[in-house]
């Protein structure tokens, strides 16, 4: 599959080492908010600022965070996010296995996003933004090949919009927002021999 975002590729170390809590936290907030201190950053994920150090420099073993380029008065070390994003494909045993720890942890971290946003920022939203607002859940019956090239379309209709970020045409001058789109996709588990399809 193509990567369109411009996202770090993980390895099955890479996997592992995301598969953490406060790591994950830690790169969610550079990757939405931009470049931060460890100082600053603590607070946020509920480490000490030692604690969230050393996980981002864990996080740059990987690829995954690196010094940012701000003016500072040298006091204290900035960190960004290599990239956009971070994907993973498991290519054996030991990649699936990550995978598998990595993607219970994404899960976990998502869990409670809608009933914040319907908590927190729906009640707000003008009507020509709540329309287009909300929960879709479809079921398609397709091959893995097809939902690989599902996916694939759809990443290409985004890519524009996540590679734009902040500094694109579409900035805050244009109307427009940040937008979080949850897309969970899960096929399911092959049926037992004899069960009826």
């Amino acid at each position: 599959m193509t990567n369109p975002y411009g996202d770090i590729e993980l390895t099955p170390r890479g996997m592992r080492a995301l598969a953490h809590p406060t790591r994950l936290a830690i790169l969610s907030r550079l990757q939405r908010h931009g470049p931060s201190t460890a100082t600053a950053l603590s607070a946020e994920v509920g480490a000490t600022p030692s604690v969230t150090s050393w996980h981002l420099r864990h996080l740059a073993e990987h690829g995954l965070v690196r010094d940012a380029e701000v003016g500072s008065d040298g006091r204290q070390r900035w960190w960004e996010a290599s990239g956009p994003g971070f994907r993973f494909t498991p290519t054996d045993d030991a990649g699936g296995d990550a995978a598998m720890l990595l993607s219970r942890v994404l899960f976990d971290q998502a869990r409670d996003l809608p009933d914040r946003w319907a908590r927190e920022a729906e009640p707000l939203l003008e009507d020509e933004w709540r329309r287009s607002a909300g929960l879709s859940n479809t079921t398609v019956v397709v091959t893995a090949d097809e939902l690989a090239g599902i996916e694939a379309a759809i990443e290409e209709v985004l890519a524009p919009y996540v590679r734009g970020g902040a500094g694109s045409a579409h900035g805050p001058e244009a109307g427009a927002r940040a937008v979080r789109l949850l897309r969970y996709v899960l096929p399911e588990a092959p049926k037992p021999t004899g069960e009826p399809a």
